[in-house]
């Protein structure tokens, strides 16, 4: 191989190694302008195990910007659920994320519902999520409660994730918050 050969492969190895860099900075930890981290997300698809033949599928597409870094209500996306019971009626909603706190690998999203076949039109409902893997977990403000109660549900609030994922459906991932506090005088 001649020298301008070997230089010329050698520029395009870099040039699609610099390509294949480019795209790793272009995941949800680095969709901010200028490759800065997001200061949390929550996004994925799973559905819930239930034995008795429900389908409950939870959808997450939450994000705080690291410009927005320590104001969590400035959290932008949606998130949303179905549920088809076994007898083949159902109820669905969509809901506009206006909070997002994560830590860890655990989230916690609430969002005001702004399309739905259920009652909780209008209303404010929140989720939490445990992305363990193949284990992961997720809970729900209603658990227990009726819509009408849920308007009195503070932003960033939900139940605990309580509730199993059905295996090989949780793809959730959690972006750990990473607050900057103020260094101590």
């Amino acid at each position: 191989m001649h020298r301008r050969t070997k230089i010329a492969a050698l520029g395009a190895a870099l040039l699609l190694t610099a390509g294949a860099a480019g795209s790793a900075a272009a995941s949800p930890e680095a969709r901010e302008a200028g490759g800065l981290r997001e200061a949390a997300a929550l996004t994925g698809t799973a559905k819930l195990y239930r034995p008795a033949g429900d389908d409950i599928t939870f959808t997450f597409d939450a994000h705080l910007a690291a410009a927005d870094t320590m104001d969590p209500e400035a959290a932008t996306g949606t998130f949303g659920f179905r549920h088809v019971y076994p007898d083949g009626t159902s109820g669905w909603a969509e809901a506009r994320v206006d909070c997002l706190v994560t830590g860890g690998k655990v989230a916690v999203v609430t969002g005001v519902v702004t399309d739905t076949d259920t009652p909780f039109q209008g209303k404010r409902v929140g989720v939490s999520v445990h992305d363990d893997g193949k284990r992961d977990r997720l809970g729900y403000s209603w658990i227990g409660s009726e819509p009408e109660e849920t308007k009195k549900l503070p932003k960033c609030m939900s139940a605990p994730p309580f509730e199993k994922v059905r295996s090989g459906t949780g793809d959730f991932r959690v972006l750990p918050w990473q607050p900057r506090y103020p260094e101590a005088g």
